[in-house]
């Protein structure tokens, strides 16, 4: 489809990947829609989209923007000769890296931020569930088993965030509110409005035993691969809970498992490689643990229309030469 056919306007092309289903689908409508939210810079730019590369290297080459999922980014510098900007419709861009193919001319964003209230709401969820040890009578209800769960209220009790960024600083803006105490773990260690106590990654082993319950919001990338291993998962407090709505290769699944199979931890994921989870995955049938296939923090009526008003205050940025958010660092992958 085409918006506009007037060449003198910058280009931008949106490639769906029809795969991830119509939440995550730029439709004809949700475009028009962005872009009467968005008039002046509607003016200024000439829309393309297709589904799944159709028409790929057509569109390419006159592109100056780009936003996608699935792209093959081998031969994509030379298929784009204008391109001066490409953004991921999703946070985590793992699936682009390493970076040594992008050029330095050329802007990286991505979509952090988009899940904002829905993320936040599932996040606190997992929280409460944990507290109130739902994992646990899960478990007792398919074994067909009566055992009461009791626990004590939440506040003072102590949260870990791993990775305090849009998603893990709301998880602690929510754990203040319901009245407990907040650790956090940044790269950089800057601190936070809504945590007690800021730590870096070289910490953990450290702060680890002293929570309650420790959610990860991290990306994948060399640096977070297993950094929640068998010696972290270990030192989790016996009664406690582990939440993981980031990637899961930031966690060992397979020491994760030992401990819920002894019935000592609880946890709630959301994120697994293979995705699907295949049939024969024994996480399926692991005691004190709830799954959630990957769908915590995307809202099937808001993510795209909020994904293109991101796109679109940054396409204005980008008209006037200015910073645009979210932009990407290539040598952290995030």
């Amino acid at each position: 489809m085409t918006t506009n056919k007037t060449n003198d306007r910058v280009h931008l092309h949106i490639d769906n990947d029809s795969s991830l289903g119509i939440v995550f689908q730029v439709t004809p409508e949700r475009l028009e829609a962005a872009l009467k939210r968005h008039p002046q810079v509607a003016q200024k730019i000439r829309v393309t989209f297709e589904n799944d590369n159709n028409n790929f290297e057509q569109h390419m080459a006159t592109a100056e923007a780009l936003m996608g999922w699935d792209i093959d980014v081998n031969r994509l510098c030379q298929q784009a000769p204008n391109l001066g900007w490409i953004h991921s419709t999703g946070a985590g861009v793992e699936q682009f890296a390493p970076f040594d193919w992008l050029p330095d001319h050329v802007a990286f964003t991505n979509n952090c931020g988009v899940h904002g209230d829905r993320a936040n709401e599932y996040a606190i969820m997992a929280i409460l569930m944990l507290n109130n040890r739902v994992p646990e009578m899960v478990t007792h209800q398919r074994e067909g088993h009566w055992a009461q769960t009791f626990n004590t209220g939440i506040a003072g009790k102590t949260l870990l965030v791993v990775g305090v960024g849009h998603i893990g600083g709301g998880a602690a803006m929510w754990a203040k509110r319901f009245g407990m105490k907040v650790m956090g773990v940044r790269r950089t260690g800057e601190v936070h409005e809504f945590v007690d106590e800021m730590y870096q990654p070289e910490d953990l082993r450290l702060i680890i035993p002293k929570a309650d319950y420790i959610i990860l919001s991290v990306p994948n990338t060399p640096n977070t691969r297993q950094l929640i291993g068998k010696e972290e998962i270990d030192l989790i407090k016996t009664g406690g809970g582990l939440v993981n709505f980031t990637r899961a290769q930031v966690v060992d699944y397979d020491a994760l498992r030992d401990r819920l199979e002894r019935q000592e931890i609880s946890a709630i994921l959301d994120n697994f490689d293979p995705e699907p989870l295949p049939d024969e995955s024994p996480l399926w049938n692991t005691p004190n643990l709830v799954i959630t296939p990957h769908c915590s923090s995307d809202d099937s009526e808001v993510y795209i229309p909020r994904t293109l008003d991101l796109l679109l205050e940054n396409m204005a940025l980008y008209l006037d030469g200015k910073p645009l958010k979210n932009r990407v660092d290539p040598e952290q992958g995030y």
